[in-house]
């Protein structure tokens, strides 16, 4: 620890927890290449499955935000409409689009 810095205990907490994770991935050597990889798949699937297999279908069916809008307010109120009094909801392609 440097002598400008106040000793741990006065640190507020916050501090003292980013400084921990700090140390501890300055001192990393095989960790580093483990979250590498970690944030590639990652990327991989939240960005890529994302514009590859969920396109965007109310942009593509509706032309405004208006119907948009108008169109999940529908969906959820047929929705709630359909489902039954024990509160469980069924959930179907068709009644979504």
């Amino acid at each position: 620890m440097s002598p400008d810095q106040p000793p741990l205990k006065r640190q507020n907490l916050p501090v003292r927890i980013f400084r921990f994770y700090l140390d501890g991935f300055r001192s990393m050597t095989v960790g580093r290449y483990l979250w590498a990889l970690i944030l590639a798949k990652l990327f991989i699937l939240f960005f890529v499955f994302k514009l590859l297999f969920f396109p965007d279908l109310l942009k593509r069916d509706y032309d405004n935000d208006a119907d948009r809008a108008a169109a999940v307010r529908r969906a959820l109120v047929d929705r709630s409409a359909n489902a039954s009094y024990t509160g469980n909801i069924s959930i179907t392609y068709n009644t979504l689009f």
